[in-house]
C-alpha cells in the first residue's frame, strides 16, 4: 500500500462521469489530484463542479491530444489514471475519426508522457467493449478481442499502444478494463440513466433499444475502488485487468427492476434509431474477475440493487433530473 498523503496523482477525464467518482475518491484517501477537464470557452468543469473547492484538488483544463501538453499535465506527477476518451458508441458511428485522434493518440500522448516524467504508475482505462460478443462466460482478460464497433476499435488500438510502451520502455503501466458501470452523474446516452430520467419525468411509455444483451453491472464506487486498487498494489504492471462483478443481467430484467425499484407501472416501447447495426450490437458480457481479485483486496461492495436505490435518488432530486434532456435520444 502506498502511503497516499504525500502522492500527487494525474486524472484525464476527471470532468466525467467514472473520473468524477475516481477524483473524489482519491481525495478522500488524502491524495493530492491534479484534475484534466476538457478545454471549453465556457470555463465549465463538467461534474468537477460540485467539488470545485476541494481541498487537495487542482483543476486544469486542456486536451489529451496535444502532447505537450500532455507532458506539462504530468509533471511531477506520481500516479497517472488515464480515463479520457470519446466513449458514446453509437457517436463514433457518426464520427469515428475523432474517436481514433481522442482514443488512441490521446493514450499514445499520456504513455510519452508518463514516461517522460518518470511517473511511478500509470493507469490506463480500457473498457469489456473490446471483447465484443461473449465467446464464452465469465469473460476472463484472454478473451479474444472483437471490434464491433469504431468505438471498441479505437479501445483495443489504445490498450496495443499502451502495452507497447510496457513491453518497449519498461513504462510502470496497468491496464483497467470495467465493465459496464453506472451510477449518478452517468450520461443519459446508457441504458440506465436513460430508464430512470424517463420514469422520473412521468412517462409511462419508456423508449429504449435491444433490450435482449446482458451487462456486468458495476456501481460507479465500486469501479474507482477499483483503479485505486490497480494503482496501489506493487507488481501488477504489464497486467490488463477485468473490473467487473461477475454477474449479468439483461436489459429487460435491468428494466424491470428500475421501475420496481420506483414502484412505477410503465411499458418499453423500441425506438428503432436507439437499436445498434446487427453486427454491432454487444448480444453477453458477463466479466471474470478473478484476477483481480486474486492479485488486490478489492471486492464490489455493492449488490446492483444497492447501487440502482443510490443511483435513482440522485437522479430523482430535481435539480438533477434538470440537468437531463429525457424526451430527446442522447447518443
Amino acid at each position: 500500500m502506498v502511503e497516499s498523503s504525500a502522492k500527487l496523482a494525474v486524472v484525464t477525464g476527471a470532468d466525467g462521469f467514472i473520473g468524477s467518482h475516481l477524483t473524489q475518491a482519491l481525495l478522500a484517501k488524502g491524495y493530492k489530484v491534479r484534475a484534466l477537464a476538457q478545454y471549453n470557452s465556457f470555463n465549465n468543469w463538467g461534474w468537477l463542479e460540485e467539488f470545485a473547492a476541494a481541498p487537495g484538488l487542482e483543476i486544469v483544463c486542456g486536451d489529451v491530444r496535444d502532447p505537450y501538453f500532455c507532458r506539462t499535465l504530468c509533471k511531477g506527477a506520481d500516479l497517472v489514471f488515464h480515463l479520457a476518451a470519446l466513449i458514446a458508441i453509437p457517436y463514433s458511428y457518426v464520427a469515428p475519426d475523432s474517436y481514433v485522434d481522442t482514443n488512441i493518440k490521446g493514450t499514445l500522448n499520456m504513455c510519452q508522457a508518463a514516461r517522460d516524467c518518470g511517473v511511478e504508475r500509470i493507469v490506463v482505462t480500457s473498457t469489456s467493449e473490446v471483447y465484443g460478443t461473449a465467446q464464452y462466460v465469465p469473460i476472463d482478460e484472454k478473451h479474444p478481442r472483437q471490434p464491433q464497433s469504431p468505438y471498441s476499435a479505437t479501445k483495443i488500438g489504445a490498450d496495443a499502444i499502451a502495452m507497447s510502451f510496457y513491453n518497449a520502455f519498461d513504462l510502470p503501466l496497468v491496464i483497467a478494463r470495467p465493465f459496464n458501470t453506472y451510477g449518478p452523474r452517468q450520461s443519459a446516452r446508457a441504458i440506465i440513466p436513460t430508464i430512470i430520467t424517463q420514469i422520473a419525468a412521468g412517462n409511462t411509455q419508456i423508449k429504449l433499444g435491444d433490450l435482449t444483451p446482458t451487462r456486468d453491472f458495476n456501481f460507479v464506487e465500486d469501479t474507482a475502488a477499483g483503479f485505486i486498487a490497480l494503482a496501489e498494489t506493487p507488481g501488477i504492471e504489464g497486467r490488463d485487468i477485468n473490473i467487473a462483478t461477475g454477474t449479468e443481467i439483461s436489459m429487460a430484467d435491468t428494466f424491470a427492476l428500475i421501475a420496481q425499484l420506483m414502484g412505477k407501472s410503465v411499458e418499453e416501447v423500441t425506438d428503432t434509431q436507439r437499436l445498434r447495426p446487427a453486427k454491432s450490437e454487444v448480444n453477453r458480457l458477463c466479466g471474470d474477475n478473478t484476477l483481480i481479485t486474486s492479485l488486490t483486496d478489492w471486492r464490489p461492495r455493492y449488490t446492483l440493487e444497492q447501487g440502482l436505490e443510490k443511483t435513482i435518488k440522485w437522479f430523482c432530486r430535481p435539480e438533477n433530473l434538470a440537468m437531463y434532456k429525457p424526451e430527446i435520444y442522447n447518443r
